[in-house]
């Protein structure tokens, strides 16, 4: 006889690595009436780890009520996407997972998995929560089945089913970040900064006409090219790819309210799922009077302001804004990045300027950097900010996957 249920599944860490937990939900198929419910904590481990462990305990908790269908629900796209093939799973501490899943999923007749966002995965979620604090759920809190005989009866064998010896935790050491080498850590260590860093990925918008013809791009707002459409999607499969292979969750992307930067940041968001965010402080410099122009036009309309301009971050364009007052705020929105991320995966998309900035305040620079780095349209740039106050520059002007376009 078939039994159709509904998984629904979460796992989270704070600090990713940090405390870990997972839960999951088991539902009727009705996906409202809750049978069972199955969460507990793992120490130190990855949210990619604490979700595939949620997936796991929740089809051992499926098989234990009887399930021959079933339908799982996760906001994880990494471990959706890996289960149903379309992803490889390239990651040493992912393997074990992922095969203890797909070896569940075996036992049952049928089995879909569907991705949702993580507002329709609360219950897991709140589970999921509960473990991290320290909770931990010794048996099933099974509702009565009709029909259940003795033998059938989910609550017995449920506490061995479910045991941490059942439920897999290959955490990949409790050192190494997930996305960072054993290297990594060393090279760390090395320079003696302290903590988890926050990774700051740095991408550049694409092109439009105004960059096609080296015209100074700031608070316009001309859309992106086709070439620049181009390249938006070839960054986003680059970097998505990347953080499949090294267990990188995004915590979000975040944009500047330019057009360029946002369909540049959407091309993103649709391939890795990660939540967009649109920060205004990440908008490029206020050109004023020199929206528009070329370098040699706005040289020739004001000379002698052009040259100070070039030998001063302090000196505005006329009627915009100087590089001193574009640093100020960009540093301003970097703190509150690293406040509300610690210790997190963030991408930024934004524009040549404040990208500079941040690589500028990332090695400790001063203003001759603005002038001397060059940053191509839709390149990648990656810089690391410690808690401890130290940075780190680990990639700048990356546009490798963009060959060929």
């Amino acid at each position: 006889m078939s039994r159709k249920l509904v998984v629904e599944a979460d796992g989270g860490s704070r600090g990713n690595p940090g405390p870990a937990g997972y839960g999951a939900v088991v539902l009727d198929a009705d996906g409202e009436t809750v049978l069972a419910e199955v969460f507990d904590g793992l120490g130190r481990a990855t949210n990619n780890v604490a979700e595939y462990n949620g997936l796991i305990a929740g089809l051992a908790a499926a098989l234990e009520l009887g399930a021959t269908e079933v339908d799982v629900r996760m906001d994880s796209k990494l471990v959706v996407e890996q289960m149903c093939g379309r992803w490889k799973v390239k990651h040493p501490a992912m393997v074990p997972l992922a095969q203890r899943a797909r070896d569940l999923a075996s036992e049952f007749d049928r089995i879909d998995y569907e991705w949702i966002p993580r507002a329709r995965n609360s219950r897991a979620d709140a589970l999921a929560n509960k473990a991290m604090d320290g909770g931990s759920s010794p048996t099933v809190a099974s509702a009565p089945l009709g029909g259940a005989t003795e033998s059938s009866d989910p609550t017995g064998a449920t506490t061995e089913a479910l045991s941490r010896r059942d439920v897999v935790t290959a955490v990949a050491g409790p050192t190494v970040a997930p996305g960072r080498s054993s290297t990594d850590v060393a090279a760390t260590a090395w320079t003696g900064q302290i903590g988890v860093p926050t990774r700051l990925i740095l991408l550049r918008h694409g092109q439009t006409e105004l960059s096609v013809h080296r015209r100074y791009s700031g608070h316009g707002d001309p859309e992106l090219t086709e070439l620049g459409q181009a390249q938006a999607a070839a960054a986003a499969r680059a970097l998505a790819e990347r953080f499949t292979a090294e267990d990188v969750e995004v915590a979000a992307i975040l944009t500047s309210p330019l057009r360029r930067a946002r369909q540049t940041a959407a091309a993103l968001a649709e391939t890795t799922a990660a939540p967009l965010q649109v920060r205004d402080r990440l908008i490029e410099t206020d050109f004023g009077g020199w929206e528009g122009l070329t370098f040699a036009e706005a040289r020739d309309r004001d000379p002698d302001l052009h040259a100070r301009w070039l030998g001063s971050s302090e000196m505005p364009p006329p009627g915009g804004e100087s590089f001193a007052s574009v640093g100020e705020r960009v540093s301003a929105e970097k703190d509150a990045i690293l406040g509300e991320f610690p210790g997190r995966t963030v991408v930024l998309v934004s524009h040549v300027t404040p990208i500079k900035l941040l690589l500028r305040d990332a090695l400790g620079a001063g203003p001759s950097v603005l002038y001397r780095l060059h940053l191509d349209l839709a390149s990648v740039n990656v810089a690391e900010f410690y808690p401890d106050g130290g940075a780190s520059v680990r990639l700048v002007n990356d546009t490798s996957y963009l060959a060929g376009l």
